[in-house]
């Protein structure tokens, strides 16, 4: 995507940002609570949440009959769309994260039905351990016939052994595959052995209590899963604070039923209430409708309380975006609707507030902020020109499907009629400056690969070539910035401290922190996209998100093995004191800053999955090559 986000404050009498609060704290959220609340209690909920997604008008036809509700009426029409849209778009990706916490508890309670001990997979096979073994042995043979280690090797080292662990994790997949697909006991038998020693024979024989331990570890990632999935709903945002005062009451004047009980209420208890009301949604850019006063400060109004107005306060590098916003609709004015409002550099905003400290009136504290999605291909004339003949195509399709359609309905011929008429207007071009596009080559990719230690690598892959033109570290990405890493790593183990001593005083353990994170997310990001530029690569290949976990403690495991090699209880005491003294980093915060800075410039964007195992450069490697084999 080339869609980017800009914010700016707005400043406006204290009569205009009071009837704005009133609107949003008093009328719009509660309606919004409402409709959460509905939609939890719908007859459909349990199919939607097995679906992961909800049908797409059920929640303007619940807000219809509220409209009509006292404790919601007197709002502007366009504050109740923007109450839908908000609504809509919470359980959306409420419903998404269920769907995906909802198969990984599918997939634990699978291993874990597979996960049984030596003596019980014997038993099953119908074989003695030995010969259970040797089919095992038979099976990874034929799975992966050759390895590095079958190889002779004058000088055998860690190579090797890189080689044989990156193809670990493909082999997992393979095994999980086939024991789906067969119908054969033994061969079931067979792999849940491999699967439980890691893909490998074991030839020593079964701690029981180890293995009773290794179950027990999974049964809790299944329980705690559950849990997650029963607990969390959207329940919108108490401004009143009266839900944590009945939360107060109920754990004052009544006796919990059990421990899980008490600590669901000491959670309520310590969660800080939201005080700021949701934001209100503007999906149309017509919604926004930008002057400049008497004074030429640039100022904005929205359609639904167009009597107020907003003077536009923003950075200096920003501006000339919202100067561009009103160039646009002056443009459209002028031009008698000649241009299309689908060529508008602006494509949405959200208007809310942001926390502030102080005493007094709750619109005096906090500020109004706008936020405002860009389309950074729409600056200039050929990138405009290029959504230009997207939105042709696009508009062409749907006119040739309706006018194969015989006897259209009066309400289906006025729809064409309007498409046409959109495709005219998108054709009448905007006066924007010329700028070439970028041109990368498709052959030339970088690579990144996360890390625990040293949260990104990357290398720069020639496809024709078959070999790595540069590689760089973390500290060769942030430069002289590197001192930068280490002070926020400071900054995490001490809010970390701070955290456990107050849950040990089952005191409100949530602190804020600095944007030190996030500025240095940038710098790296901003560094990964110049080297690309540097070597003309045409696209980025990035991890996925949801391989993080896995990727972290797998590094973990390899330093603790590597750090006590043989001894398992050294091992996990390593990996609990590495936990604790190095903490994770904001990879999802991290990669988006990469497609932000990579969509300015129109770098393409690929994401395949990153190896568990081996270097960081050689798994960033391993990314490039995935992704640029994933093309075909």
């Amino acid at each position: 995507m080339s869609q980017i986000t800009i914010q700016c404050r707005l400043v406006a009498s204290a009569a205009t940002r009071q009837a704005l609060w009133s609107l949003m704290a008093e009328s719009n959220t509660p309606l919004i609570n409402e409709i959460l609340e509905q939609m939890s209690q719908h007859s459909d909920f349990e199919i939607w949440r097995q679906r992961g997604k909800h049908p797409t008008a059920v929640v303007s036809q619940l807000c219809q009959p509220l409209k009509t509700d006292a404790r919601f009426t007197g709002q502007p029409a366009r504050l109740y769309t923007s109450a839908i849209h908000m609504a809509d778009y919470i359980y959306k990706s409420w419903l998404k994260i269920q769907q995906h916490l909802q198969r990984r508890v599918d997939g634990k309670l699978r291993w874990l039905e597979m996960l049984k001990s030596d003596e019980v997979l014997a038993q099953e096979s119908g074989l003695e351990l030995a010969n259970l073994r040797d089919h095992a042995a038979a099976l990874l043979a034929q799975l992966q016939p050759v390895t590095a280690l079958d190889k002779p090797t004058q000088n055998p080292g860690k190579k090797s052994k890189k080689k044989v662990a990156l193809s670990d994790q493909s082999l997992v997949d393979q095994l999980f595959e086939r024991c789906q697909n067969t119908k054969s006991a033994l061969e079931r038998c067979a792999i849940a052995f491999l699967l439980k020693n890691g893909c490998k024979v074991s030839q020593q024989e079964e701690d029981p209590q180890n293995f009773a331990q290794h179950r027990r570890k999974v049964e809790i990632q299944v329980k705690r899963l559950q849990e997650q999935i029963e607990g969390r709903l959207p329940h919108g945002r108490d401004l009143t604070g009266q839900s944590w005062l009945d939360a107060l009451e109920t754990a004052t004047q009544t006796v919990p039923r059990d421990n899980a009980e008490a600590k669901r209420w000491q959670d309520r208890l310590l969660t800080k209430p939201s005080v700021l009301p949701f934001p209100l949604i503007f999906e149309t850019n017509e919604d926004l409708v930008w002057e400049k006063n008497a004074k030429g400060r640039l100022c904005v109004h929205f359609n639904g309380f167009s009597e107020h107005t907003f003077a536009i306060y923003c950075d200096r590098r920003q501006f000339p975006w919202f100067q561009r916003f009103l160039e646009d609709q002056e443009t459209k004015r002028a031009s008698k609707n000649q241009h299309s409002s689908g060529l508008f550099t602006l494509r949405s905003a959200r208007l809310g507030w942001q926390e502030g400290e102080g005493k007094g009136d709750l619109w005096e504290v906090h500020r109004l902020t706008l936020y405002c999605t860009i389309d950074t291909r729409l600056w200039t004339v050929e990138g405009t020109e290029q959504v230009r003949q997207e939105k042709v195509a696009d508009v062409a399709k749907k006119i040739t499907q309706m006018e194969s359609k015989s006897d259209l309905l009066a309400t289906q011929q006025a729809y064409v009629k309007r498409l046409n008429s959109t495709l005219t207007r998108i054709n009448t071009p905007f006066a924007r400056p010329s700028k070439p596009l970028y041109k990368g080559q498709s052959h030339i990719v970088v690579g990144l690969s996360l890390g625990l230690e040293k949260p990104a690598t990357i290398v720069v892959w020639d496809a024709q070539a078959n070999q790595v033109l540069a590689q760089y570290g973390i500290r060769q990405l942030l430069g002289e910035n590197y001192r930068l890493l280490n002070r926020r790593r400071s900054e995490q183990q001490k809010t970390a401290h701070q955290r456990h001593k107050a849950q040990k005083r089952s005191a409100p353990n949530q602190f804020g922190e600095s944007e030190l994170g996030q500025y240095v997310d940038r710098l790296l990001a901003k560094a990964i996209v110049a080297v690309a530029k540097t070597y003309r690569a045409g696209s980025l290949a990035l991890p996925k998100l949801g391989d993080v976990r896995a990727i972290v403690e797998a590094e973990i495991k390899a330093r603790a093995e590597q750090k006590s090699p043989g001894y398992l209880e050294g091992q996990q005491n390593y990996a609990k004191q590495y936990r604790a003294s190095v903490h994770r980093w904001s990879y999802g915060r991290l990669l988006e800053s990469i497609r932000s800075q990579a969509s300015k410039l129109g770098i393409a964007i690929e994401e395949v999955k990153q190896p568990l195992v081996g270097g960081l450069e050689e798994k960033a490697r391993a990314v490039v090559i995935a992704a640029y084999q994933a093309r075909a």
